[in-house]
């Protein structure tokens, strides 16, 4: 790694003129942003070039680099790919930010001996064949219940091994004598046979119909011919409901092929692209999702960060993309293109059609959501007579038991929402014992003698978890750094959500069903949560170690050494016993398990 911005300048110009990734990195030591590069060396001394016109955010960006490192790779591909999984790993704040509503769903068909297709939303390693994602349940269940419908697959959970079938250990249920199943679990149906249906199956989900079609129709000549008619008319239901589906799925030519569809639009501050997985003509998946800009990305870029993900997923495998985004960048395993005239046109022009509604939707729900934190906020503003609209609130919270380990936490709301970046914990340094007003006289004084220091602008409320005391404590800390008056505080109490003001010998009470006073409670409970939680880590952190101390032959150099490798007590407790062992030998390492269990 290279250290220190100065020398890391000076060191750019021995990165080699070679496919790779870069990571920047801040004076924490936090990984800020991760790029790759077809020529590192060119890519990365953009950004320390005065003359380069960069914009605003990518100027922020490198004022704030302190150290980079670097990872050759064979080709832009693999720098895709690495980017993309670093960027999902460490989420960087100055990277795209990849974002869906929720966790779509996808069809399982399981790895275990007769095979069961399953319904799903999270995707677990080695569970078996994935299908989708599926932008609609509603579609995905009509898939699903459609192939119930042409073949006889088990729904039941039993572990249907070679011994338990042998031994007779399972009896065929109501699914069997429905018709729905063929009684796999009493050896009624051979695994061979079974794995045949699934198989037919994984052409269905593939979009491959043409192949469960002629199956059907050899089932149903077969039958036929062995003068079982029933059996036949069966089939005969199974390839006309078969040939429904395929008539709605074929939206363009069969001949088209296997090929993927991303597009892209853009807006402000966002990207939304939409992906169509398509194979013989039919679309057997698609989502859309959206794309949070950070550094004024091109739209190649947007669009190849898109891709990356769902190159990543396993959810495109294409050889052939198409899209509506100019891609300079060549690649080996896949080509990009974008079609002119035909059926590879409308099918683009169908993507972008979904994502345009997306987009739409997407802002339209902002501005409902804006609507609604513009009125909360005008309401507060009214209810507690302040001057300016109080977009900036935070809020203090203590915390202690019978006044060991006391902290405190400092919540902060901008525009009636959380901004957990700005959150502050606490360790209360100068009170001895439970003294709540004392303890909130530190951290009120602590905080806004800090952002005085910093420059940083002062909210535009404060709001105290506590009735006349506390409240009054926070009013002193403000008075001694000379802005008591300047920014409007007033205390929250518990009992009968009493609104209190500084000099005010008596609360005012706010209408309960308010939107401004549900504002201030969902405050005063997320500081209060967040105050818990850090004093609940901080009492587990503790009575560990002194756990740990208690063991016999283990005592301070000990733990010192153990906090010097594992940096601390939670991870020497989710440590193996061996690595404990390289520290501190095999006897006291069982000790330390056998304490910590």
């Amino acid at each position: 790694m290279i250290t220190g911005q100065r020398y890391a300048i000076q060191q750019v110009g021995q990165l080699p003129d070679e496919p790779g990734v870069y990571r920047f990195y801040s004076t924490e030591g936090t990984l800020i942003y991760v790029g790759k590069a077809k020529s590192l060396k060119k890519r990365v001394s953009s950004y320390f070039n005065k003359s380069a016109n960069h914009s605003r955010k990518t100027l922020k960006l490198v004022s704030e680099i302190e150290s980079l490192d670097v990872t050759l790779v064979n080709n832009e591909y693999d720098a895709l790919l690495l980017e993309n999984n670093l960027i999902k790993q460490y989420q960087p704040k100055y990277n795209i930010l990849l974002k869906d509503d929720k966790s779509f769903p996808f069809l399982l068909i399981t790895q275990e001996r007769f095979p069961k297709l399953l319904a799903v939303r999270n995707r677990k390693k080695n569970a078996g064949t994935y299908y989708g994602p599926y932008a609609s349940v509603k579609a995905m269940y009509s898939v699903k219940d459609l192939i119930h419908k042409l073949f006889t697959l088990r729904s039941c959970t039993l572990q249907l091994s070679q011994a338990n079938i042998a031994n007779n250990k399972f009896k065929v249920c109501l699914e069997y004598h429905i018709g729905n199943c063929k009684g796999p679990c009493e050896g009624l149906q051979s695994e061979e046979e079974y794995l045949r249906e699934i198989q037919e199956v994984k052409n269905i989900l593939s979009g491959r119909l043409s192949l469960p079609q002629n199956y059907l129709i050899n089932k149903m000549n077969q039958a036929a011919e062995a003068l079982q008619f029933e059996l036949a008319n069966q089939y005969k239901i199974r390839l006309e409901l078969l040939d429904a589906f395929k008539s709605k799925s074929e939206i363009v030519n069969p001949s088209i092929g296997v090929l993927d569809v991303l597009t892209l639009v853009e807006h402000e501050k966002s990207a939304y692209l939409n992906f169509l997985q398509i194979e013989n003509g039919s679309i057997t998946s698609t989502y859309t999702f959206e794309a949070k800009k950070t550094l004024d990305e091109t739209e190649e870029e947007l669009f190849l960060q898109g891709l990356a993900n769902l190159r990543n997923e396993g959810t495109s495998r294409a050889k052939e993309i198409i899209t509506n985004v100019v891609v300079q960048t060549v690649f080996q395993d896949f080509t990009i293109i974008v079609p002119k005239i035909g059926d590879k046109k409308k099918l683009v022009e169908l993507s972008l059609k979904n994502a345009l509604y997306y987009k739409k939707e997407k802002i339209s729900q902002a501005d409902l959501g804006k609507q609604k934190e513009d009125r909360v906020l005008s309401t507060l503003q009214r209810d507690l007579q302040l001057k300016t609209l109080p977009k900036h609130i935070e809020c203090f919270d203590n915390s202690n038991l019978q006044g060991s380990n006391p902290v405190a936490s400092m919540v902060c709301f901008k525009m009636a929402r959380p901004s957990k970046k700005d959150y502050r914990k606490f360790n209360i340094r100068t009170v001895d014992g439970p003294n709540d007003f004392a303890s909130m006289t530190e951290i009120v004084g602590r905080r806004y003698k800090r952002m005085l220091e910093e420059n940083e602008p002062l909210p535009d409320l404060i709001v105290i978890d506590g009735g006349k005391g506390q409240l009054s404590a926070a009013c002193e800390a403000l008075n001694s750094l000379g802005i008591y008056g300047k920014v409007p505080i007033i205390g929250i109490a518990k009992r009968l959500e009493e609104i209190y003001f500084p000099e005010d010998s008596y609360p005012i009470h706010i209408e309960k069903k308010s939107e401004s006073l549900r504002l201030l409670q969902r405050l005063r409970d997320e500081a209060h949560r967040f105050a818990i939680t850090f004093h609940r880590d901080k009492r587990s952190k503790a009575s560990i170690q002194s756990a740990l101390l208690d063991i016999p032959g283990i005592g301070e150099k000990t733990l010192e050494a153990l906090l010097k490798e594992f940096k601390s007590v939670k991870k020497i407790k989710e440590a193996d016993e061996e690595s404990i062992a390289t520290i501190v030998g095999k006897e006291k390492a069982r000790l330390i398990k056998n304490e910590l269990k």
